[in-house]
């Protein structure tokens, strides 16, 4: 038995303990039980006046007509049984609302991930309005469900919440960051890529080192295919692997959406192969303009998918929050800058392109956040601003 608080804490009345969730007064109480115990979901295992908190969280969402599965009388997203039980954060259990995002149509790739059109016919420079719609925590998505959408977002989970370490460390050049952020940025729509760069087994360091951007649409199967052949031979000519994926998320949180996450475990599950060791696939989400955005730069986030519990094979995959290391490159190539070129060309005219001459707040047009973003990103050789500057005239032209 426990207090319920107005701030949401719990006060237990046996030792008068306070515990800040439900997951951890009942991870808490589980354990002197069963020591090894670890996480559990607290809502499926707490009960306020006979019925369980998961059922008043759904209730909640349904009445603020946020996106989440319905829950009936007799299911809870997650049960109290130990099997069932379903990771998450120990210290932590808050529903997030008042979260900006933007329906959109994207499919997992047969081959590998492409470009889609923006479903909303948005009017060109105008920021987007989206009806509020909250990610869900990972023990709120239960079993599998074929209704439910496939673009509901998820959060993401640290290792150290489930008391991991992170399976393999990471490094990322600045030029990869600066490219993809440039790509996000030139569209409305939703756009892909993929992450070349090396693996070393030894020190389980996994480096990224080029951004390959797909110019290509959803739907038009011929040019995806080209532009795949291109990349991989690029591959190849620069002695890099590939290493991962790339998308954006342009006017939504940088959250993978449960398509994104079952899209992650394949490509995992393909460059892993059929070789005994292991070989990691990052994915990078990059958020442009989703106005819960503490700024002008966007929100660049990795994830990486570990698989469902063993007794639940069938589940969604877990996707995990990935610290990596960020490493300065000295210069832009000259291969970066063309391929900042062609992308321009490639979005010239399209309806989803976006008026960076147009304003984005009061104080900055999209041309100046563009900036601001990449400058971040951008090597301390002032010598390529003229160059940039080119490039950024060709954008304005474009638009």
């Amino acid at each position: 038995m426990g207090d319920l608080q107005p701030d949401g804490r719990i006060v237990w009345q046996e030792t008068g303990q306070v515990f800040n969730s439900p997951s951890a007064w009942a991870t808490h109480c589980k354990k002197l039980v069963n020591p090894a115990k670890k996480s559990g979901c607290g809502w499926a295992s707490v009960k306020y006046k006979g019925q369980k908190l998961d059922k008043y969280k759904a209730a909640w969402l349904r009445r603020h007509q946020l996106h989440v599965p319905t829950v009936t009388a007799d299911e809870s997203p997650a049960s109290e049984g130990e099997e069932e039980e379903l990771l998450m954060e120990e210290e932590e259990e808050e529903v997030l609302a008042g979260v900006s995002v933007e329906d959109k149509s994207r499919r997992p790739p047969v081959k590998g991930p492409s470009e889609p059109a923006h479903p909303e016919a948005t009017p060109p420079g105008k920021r987007v309005e989206n009806k509020i719609r909250a990610p869900v925590r990972y023990c709120m998505l239960g079993s599998r469900d074929s209704a439910r959408n496939p673009h509901t977002l998820v959060e993401v989970t640290s290792f150290a919440a489930i008391n991991k370490f992170q399976p393999f460390n990471v490094a990322v050049s600045s030029n990869v960051l600066f490219l993809l952020d440039f790509h996000s940025h030139l569209t409305r729509s939703e756009v892909v890529g993929y992450l070349g760069g090396r693996w070393d087994i030894n020190s389980q360091m996994l480096t990224v080192l080029r951004a390959f951007p797909c110019r290509s649409r959803l739907g038009d199967a011929d040019t995806a295919a080209t532009i795949e052949e291109e990349i991989y031979q690029s591959l190849l000519l620069r002695g890099l692997s590939l290493v991962g994926w790339y998308h954006s998320h342009p006017h939504s949180p940088a959250l993978p959406s449960l398509q994104d996450i079952d899209a992650q475990m394949d490509y995992q599950l393909r460059l892993q192969g059929s070789s005994n060791g292991f070989q990691p696939c990052l994915a990078l989400l990059c958020s442009p303009y989703y106005s819960g955005n503490p700024g002008p730069e966007s929100k660049i986030s990795p994830f990486w998918v570990m698989p469902p519990p063993e007794q639940r094979p069938s589940d969604y995959g877990i996707p995990m929050d990935v610290e990596m290391a960020y490493v300065q490159d000295s210069f832009l190539t000259n291969d970066i800058l063309h391929e900042m070129v062609l992308l321009v060309e490639f979005y010239k005219g399209a309806p989803d392109l976006v008026r960076f001459q147009e304003p984005w707040t009061q104080e900055h047009t999209y041309l100046d956040k563009l900036k601001i973003s990449l400058a971040s990103r951008t090597p301390k050789d002032q010598g390529l601003c003229p160059v940039l500057e080119q490039v950024y005239s060709i954008l304005q032209q474009a638009s």
